[in-house]
């Protein structure tokens, strides 16, 4: 679906869901079985890469394309095995569960039960935030129906824009009104936490008509909004068109203006934004995606899906062919293995901390000084800017005008 597109800031790097593959080099892939330490891994959260999508979105890097081999049989029949593994070797309780993809609901009813059938062989939390991103066309009763019986219990729509023309230039091929629909839908059926996904920065688009898409956003009640600025990732169709000339990438001004209005509007609306890209009523913020964001350990499963468990980074093969012929006792084959690196740990829970509103904490703070004295006098001057604070808890954070000048200030840090 490509509901998620890539941070526009140095956090790009850190792939946490699934990407293209086409990065020039075919890495040989290792069993995860090989990679970790032996014994059972404390984990906060679970994501599944499901890479089936109807069209791939012109602007998506994310791992995922058209079934014209009918491989969805053999997906569910591999990611049962990996399960299998993953169970023995995952200590509970789970308290998150994010499915992505791709298109999740792409999937049949009796496929998508089965998915669901299957996450739930793994040690799951009482209270689990269960997330299945849609798209709007994608959705209809007896799959609305499906998600909440198996126990989940929010769904990430992907809407990105409600006027037809933008949606064109993003290659997204729904119409603007299914969103309405599936909504509903997914009202009907128990869902009470919703999230829509929208872009702005759109070649072509105007500050009246991002706001215009904020206010048909709002108007559906939803309880999260992910707002993210369009992005020219390498190796998509977006970004060669646009190396092409085939059009102009929106005016940074008007991009700035859209990302300030964001906050004025929604704020305005009664959504706090806890993420620079992120903004939802009270006690609403997605759980698997703060996870994510305080640097806590998540297990992955499907091809392309990123995992950090004990202190390890890795990711599942992102090529469907090699992971469905992975070896017999249902490892996952990954690539891009990263072992356990203080400095490496540190720098990233700085660059992930400081996306969040809430900032890191003193001890972080001070450690991250330690390894590397330089940031000291780069956190002072960004103080002084008005671009970092420190509140009244000793946490550091952006500012509100901080916010808009993460990129400048996370690139010095790390």
């Amino acid at each position: 679906m490509g509901a998620r597109p890539p941070y526009p800031d140095p956090v790009a790097n850190l792939r946490i869901h699934g990407d293209d593959p086409a990065r020039g080099v075919r890495e040989r892939p290792q069993s995860l079985a090989a990679l970790l330490p032996e014994g059972v891994h404390g984990v906060a959260g679970l994501y599944v890469h499901v890479p089936f999508c109807f069209h791939k979105c012109h602007y998506c890097d994310f791992y995922s394309f058209v079934d014209r081999e009918g491989r969805t049989g053999d997906y569910l029949a591999r990611l049962a095995r990996e399960v299998a593994w993953s169970a023995a070797r995952v200590a509970g309780p789970i308290r998150t569960v994010f499915v992505g993809g791709g298109t999740p609901t792409l999937l049949s009813a009796e496929e998508l039960a089965r998915l669901c059938a299957l996450i739930r062989e793994l040690p799951l939390a009482h209270d689990l935030e269960w997330t299945v991103e849609a798209n709007p066309e994608t959705i209809d009763a007896e799959k609305a129906r499906v998600l909440v019986d198996a126990g989940v219990n929010r769904v990430s729509i992907g809407a990105q824009s409600f006027d037809p023309r933008h949606l064109k230039t993003l290659e997204r091929w729904h119409d603007p009104a299914n969103v309405e629909r599936a909504v509903r839908l997914l009202r009907d059926a128990g869902i009470a936490n919703l999230n829509l996904d929208l872009i702005f920065g759109i070649p072509g688009q105007t500050l009246a008509e991002w706001r215009a898409d904020l206010e048909r956003a709002l108007a559906l009640a939803p309880e999260h909004l992910s707002c993210y600025g369009l992005t020219y990732e390498p190796n998509t169709a977006m970004t060669r068109r646009l190396e092409r000339g085939e059009f102009e990438p929106c005016d940074d001004a008007v991009e700035a203006a859209m990302f300030e209005a964001t906050g004025e509007l929604l704020g305005a609306a009664g959504f706090a934004r806890y993420e620079v890209s992120n903004f939802a009523r009270e006690g609403r913020e997605c759980r698997h995606n703060l996870v994510y964001w305080r640097n806590e350990p998540w297990w992955a499963l499907g091809p392309s899906a990123s995992g950090f468990v004990a202190g390890h980074r890795f990711k599942v093969v992102p090529r469907l062919g090699d992971w469905l012929s992975g070896d017999d006792s249902g490892a996952p084959p990954v690539v891009d293995h990263e072992a356990p690196d203080e400095r490496r740990h540190t720098s990233e829970a700085i660059m992930l901390g400081l996306r969040l509103m809430e900032g890191i904490d003193a001890a972080l703070e001070r450690h991250a000084v330690e390894l590397e004295p330089g940031r000291a006098a780069i956190i002072a001057r960004a103080i002084a800017d008005g671009l970092l604070e420190r509140t009244a808890e000793g946490r550091l954070r952006f500012t509100g005008r901080g916010v808009m000048l993460a990129n400048e200030v996370l690139g010095k840090l790390i």
